[in-house]
């Protein structure tokens, strides 16, 4: 079995078990998982490489780029927000953001963006990366972009738009961007390591992705897919090593709300931990009143595109999906990451839940669900 380091409560052994097999059965380069359970740490592992050219090991500090995992991250955030009265996620839009009704949008809410229904899974817009880095650009072409369908209609993955839809709309109603917001109300106060727009001082700490053998290619750069994923070309995927690829600071530096969080397993795990239980004694961040609203089933389905890959979304999480995501029941809310990391929680069964790795095997690949599963059996 793979060497790991890190700790497991005794109750809890099974996802050492399970973490350990990861690396025998998958190929695995390094890795880490997080669990807490009432608030409590019971479970941080970490092993393997963290940057395959130089052999650095990861360690108990490592963090890795965690794609979408941000729109967890970003919800919970809107949420928040939600449950302080600030925020209405059934107003219009517009009602925070004038410009964004524009071209037939003046319907359109924060729930539909959350919940993939707003027809804006991708713009017209041809952006370069320096001005999707400059934030304004891609506002002003979302209140140029009149949406593919009707909204709330139908639904389509909103990719990034997504991010930055939602991230404008909190940066409207407190003066932050969405990864400004996300440390100085949770991160910080918390101590919890993860970020939307990293620091040069953290560079030191991230791991290097590379790609497992035998991924799916992208289709065409027309492919509405491709739009969706690529923001029409300006972000390279999976592109890891070429110009602003997956593995450049400068990609990392940047807000990008929708898909460029970086993040440890603890911080993720910490998140959720925070939302649904408070940590260590402290208050959780939401209510339940708010959690039975952000679970409810928006999406489902084959969507514009015509795919159906088992997910289940609620405003802006992904829920207990026995197809593609198995969790631990109704409660369960979260969302994962490209290269199949995964992070989730649940306030029924009080845990909070994070797996994060850099090989890069796909959407919904078993590492994570298998880890998963051994919390279930813990938890009897």
């Amino acid at each position: 079995m793979q060497q790991y380091q890190g700790w497991a409560d005794e109750h809890y052994g099974a996802v050492a078990d399970v973490f350990a097999a990861n690396f025998e059965e998958f190929p695995e380069l390094g890795a880490a998982v997080t669990v807490y359970a009432g608030g409590r740490k019971v479970v941080e592992l970490w092993g393997g490489t963290a940057d395959e050219r130089t052999g650095r090991a990861w360690t108990q500090d490592t963090v890795v780029p965690v794609f979408s995992c941000a729109k967890g991250a970003v919800s919970i955030c809107a949420h928040l927000l939600a449950q302080q009265g600030r925020l209405d996620l059934d107003a219009p839009i517009a009602r925070y953001w004038p410009e964004f009704a524009r071209h037939g949008k003046q319907s359109v809410t924060t729930r539909m963006v959350l919940g993939h229904r707003a027809g804006l899974p991708a713009l017209d817009a041809v952006l370069p990366f320096e001005e999707v880095a400059a934030w304004e650009p891609v506002i002003r072409a979302i209140e140029a972009q009149e949406p593919l369908w009707e909204a709330g209609t139908t639904y389509e993955y909103h990719g990034h738009v997504f991010g930055f839809a939602v991230g404008e709309v909190i940066r409207r109603i407190t003066g932050l961007t969405p990864g400004a917001f996300l440390r100085k109300e949770l991160a910080d106060p918390l101590g919890l390591p993860v970020w939307i727009g990293l620091p040069e001082s953290e560079l030191p700490r991230l791991a290097r992705l590379v790609e497992a053998e035998g991924r799916r290619p992208m289709p065409g750069p027309e492919h509405l897919l491709t739009r969706i994923v690529t923001m029409n070309g300006a972000l390279v995927f999976p592109g890891l090593d070429v110009p602003h690829g997956w593995n450049d600071p400068a990609l990392h530096a940047i807000e990008l709300p929708g898909a460029g969080a970086v993040a440890s397993a603890t911080g993720l795990a910490g998140l959720y931990a925070a939302a649904v239980t408070g940590l260590d004694g402290g208050e959780r961040l939401l209510s339940p009143d708010t959690v039975t609203d952000a679970v409810r089933e928006v999406s489902s389905g084959a969507g514009f595109l015509g795919f159906d890959m088992g997910a289940r979304w609620g405003s802006g999480v992904l829920l207990d999906s026995p197809a593609f995501r198995p969790l631990l029941g109704g409660r369960s809310f979260g969302n994962d990451g490209a290269g199949g990391q995964f992070a989730f929680g649940d306030d029924e069964f009080g845990v909070g839940f994070a797996y994060v790795a850099n090989r890069m095997i796909g959407h919904g690949d078993a590492r994570a669900n298998r880890l998963i599963d051994a919390v279930r059996g813990c938890l009897g």
